[in-house]
């Protein structure tokens, strides 16, 4: 019977190591695949749109590698830090109202954004729309 024991919790320790190193493993392939952005001095197109009207478009100088840099440089963007960064609550000075469930979408180019503004990095000629959107 202690045998048994001893093997189980022999398997326990080989399962938890073997985990450890998967999630070691991904952390790491993370880190050196996503996406960067450009550094150096780039231009950026953003249109704020807002009941299906574009309220303001603006070209952007910066030498940010994400776009959250560059919008916080103009002052376009104010929100909530989370988990997962900032989440955008007001754009050019008009608030979301969640009891109406409106929120910030990004795109670029048309496409939605499948990062937050602090992971989305940025290029050279990139053109981003921030459209209040709702649920």
């Amino acid at each position: 019977m202690l045998s048994m024991q001893k093997k189980q919790t022999r398997n326990i320790i080989i399962a938890v190591v073997i985990l450890c190193l998967l999630a070691a493993a991904a952390l790491t392939a993370y880190l050196l695949l996503r996406p960067t952005g450009e550094e150096g001095a780039k231009t950026i197109g953003v249109a704020v749109i807002v009941g299906g009207e574009t309220r303001r478009s603006l070209e952007i100088n910066t030498d940010a590698e994400y776009l959250r840099g560059a919008l916080e440089e103009k002052e376009l963007i104010q929100g909530d830090e989370s988990t997962f960064g900032l989440y955008v609550k007001t754009v050019d000075g008009v608030t979301a109202d969640e009891s109406k469930n409106e929120f910030w979408s990004f795109t670029k180019a048309g496409v939605f954004l499948e990062t937050g503004v602090d992971d989305t990095p940025i290029l050279d000629g990139d053109k981003f729309e921030i459209t209040l959107s709702v649920w």
